[in-house]
């Protein structure tokens, strides 16, 4: 499937012949994937955020709660959610993803009702999305390399925003919003889909090689 069936857009007027629209929407395909993928995002934040309230109230009264998804020395949501880097905002990290996610859910809602939202709206979600990806690496080091466990529904957070970025920057490449070379952009269009797998495949890598004598033990 190329870029343009899964992002067939409609869009409006002109920005003084600069070639770009000054109002784009998106196809059906790129909505859906953005409600989808927020609501991923807005489910792993959700479940966290409900475990995490239970651990908190357990050590109030001097008892233990262990997650549901902590299944084993490695696959540890619990060990995640009491670790330092799980509220390093200040707060706990999974209620900066519902006031998030429940964003990207809205605008893919918008765009399936036929918004269109103008290029500072588009760069504003991909800055959005980027500040998302670039969070959810931090975390994904520190998870694999200083806490030493993982969580699931982390992991499904991770992987819904890497989605959420990979294709909310081939839209704003596609409409010319973001700059790139002729080659780089046709690349892109066509073969929309390696950024994610590649990147997807490679976080999946680096959790089988991390954790490999346990996985093969």
């Amino acid at each position: 499937m190329t870029m343009t069936a899964l992002d067939d857009v409609t869009t409006e007027g002109d920005a003084g012949g600069t070639g770009r629209p000054s109002a784009v929407g998106s196809g059906r395909g790129l909505a859906v994937l953005l409600v989808i993928t927020g609501l991923a995002g807005l489910l792993a934040s959700w479940v966290i955020m409900l475990d995490k309230f239970k651990i908190l109230e357990a050590k109030a009264v001097g008892e233990i709660f262990t997650p549901g998804c902590s299944l084993n020395p490695v696959i540890s949501c619990g060990s995640v959610m009491e670790s330092d880097q799980s509220d390093v905002f200040g707060f706990p990290n999974p209620m900066l993803g519902l006031a998030t996610y429940s964003v990207v859910v809205g605008i893919g809602a918008a765009l399936l009702a036929g918004a269109r939202f103008r290029r500072w709206y588009w760069l504003g979600l991909n800055a959005g999305t980027l500040f998302g990806v670039g969070f959810c690496t931090w975390l994904m080091y520190q998870s694999l390399y200083d806490i030493n466990a993982l969580c699931l529904w982390c992991s499904l957070a991770w992987v819904a925003t890497i989605v959420m970025f990979c294709y909310v920057t081939v839209h704003n490449v596609r409409h010319r919003f973001l700059p790139a070379p002729a080659g780089l952009r046709r690349g892109l269009l066509e073969f929309h889909w390696v950024p994610p797998v590649v990147w997807i495949g490679i976080i999946g890598m680096l959790v089988l090689t991390r954790w490999w004598d346990f996985w093969t033990g």
